[in-house]
């Protein structure tokens, strides 16, 4: 069963290969990264860790047994109660259950671990996986969201309150 974890330094090679892997896949729902983010992938990954390291975000990583990426989750950080999530799931793990149980986890941390009441997510109206999950994992409509939260594309937020422990 694949484990979420923190993003580390040592996570670099792995979340590129995610990345590169699934870009086509990720491009038929949600905005591509374009070509500069694969050209400077180590730059920002080093720019996420030092984010990460200010308590600014926050940024997980769903591993599978082999070391390699099934998913990345991450935790946008707009006040100090809140954050908006943002998350993508490789193909081949897509259907399996694995990011309503990775947004699960993440609420529990978000709420536990960085002190947050609320989160929020955007999602386009095409990506109806990602509705699904949120759905799952106790999110509920909020209203639309603007072109600019999505790249572009038309959606809605959602969001959960959350128990602070």
């Amino acid at each position: 069963m694949p484990e979420l974890q923190r993003l580390r330094a040592d996570h670099a090679d792995a979340v590129l290969a995610f990345e590169v892997t699934n870009r086509a896949y990720f491009a038929a729902s949600i905005s591509d990264r374009g070509d500069e983010y694969y050209d400077n992938f180590a730059e920002r990954h080093d720019a996420l860790l030092a984010d990460q390291q200010a308590g600014r975000d926050a940024y997980y990583v769903l591993v599978n047994e082999d070391g390699s990426v099934a998913g990345r989750f991450n935790l946008y950080f707009t006040d100090g109660t809140s954050a908006n999530l943002g998350y993508r799931v490789a193909e081949t793990s897509a259907g399996r259950g694995l990011a309503t149980m990775a947004v699960r986890q993440l609420c529990d941390l978000a709420a536990g671990q960085h002190g947050r009441r609320r989160i929020m997510a955007a999602t386009s109206n095409e990506n109806i996986a990602s509705q699904r999950v949120l759905a799952k994992a106790g999110f509920t409509l909020i209203g639309p969201a603007a072109p600019s939260d999505l790249g572009g594309k038309s959606g809605h937020w959602y969001g959960r309150d959350l128990t602070v422990g």
